[in-house]
């Protein structure tokens, strides 16, 4: 029994010895010149970490790997990477000149009292005009189309009476008071000069 254990313990020490000459003779020079600065350089990595104290980071790095803040970062900068790769020399010269023009504005705007019309914005907010001026404004402007519309009218009066022959005599004067249109625009006329008066009376009162 005995001897087939050592018979056995031979082989295996035998095969041992064939393994390592096997992996010397596998082993060139330059392989264990790499295999030396790889060792080197992974000991001078950990000399680094221990001195810069990053071992302290690492509860934080985990965390940041386990709620996928780590990833986000990653996502982060690699958006940052192609949007820098996307700009060319074109572009970046263009988003130049767009900062410049806005820069320049707004040393206009602050040289032409824009700081005091945001004053000027903001009293009237506290106190409450800016949103009455908002709520009449349109009604304003519908008071000013009126305005056109009526001097348009004005207008095309003029010309149609200066274009249209006039015709003398009573007979002609009888004719144009009998006339419904004639009529109308007395009537509207006298409306107008009453809901002036009533107007004007209301503001001086």
């Amino acid at each position: 029994m005995n001897t087939e254990t050592n018979e056995e313990g031979a082989v295996v020490h035998h095969e041992v010895e064939r393994v390592i000459a096997a992996a010397k003779d596998a082993l060139t020079d330059e392989m264990v010149g790499r295999l030396s600065g790889a060792m080197g350089d992974g000991l001078s990595l950990l000399d680094q970490v221990n001195r810069s104290g990053l071992e302290k980071a690492l509860p934080t790095i985990s965390r940041m790997v386990a709620d996928g803040d780590l990833e986000r970062l990653a996502q982060l900068a690699r958006v940052y990477s192609s949007a820098q790769d996307a700009l060319n020399d074109e572009m970046v010269g263009r988003l130049a000149e767009t900062v410049g023009e806005g820069l320049s504005l707004l040393d206009r705007l602050n040289r032409g009292g824009a700081g005091r019309l945001v004053e000027m914005l903001e009293h009237l907010e506290s106190t409450g005009a800016l949103e009455r001026i908002a709520n009449t404004l349109p009604a304003l402007l519908e008071r000013l189309e009126m305005v056109s519309g009526l001097f348009n009218c004005l207008e095309e009066a003029a010309t149609e009476s200066r274009n249209k022959p006039a015709a003398g005599g009573i007979g002609s004067l009888w004719r144009i008071m009998k006339d419904e249109d004639t009529v109308r625009s007395l009537q509207f006329l006298l409306s107008v000069s009453k809901q002036m008066q009533e107007k004007c009376a209301s503001k001086h009162s």
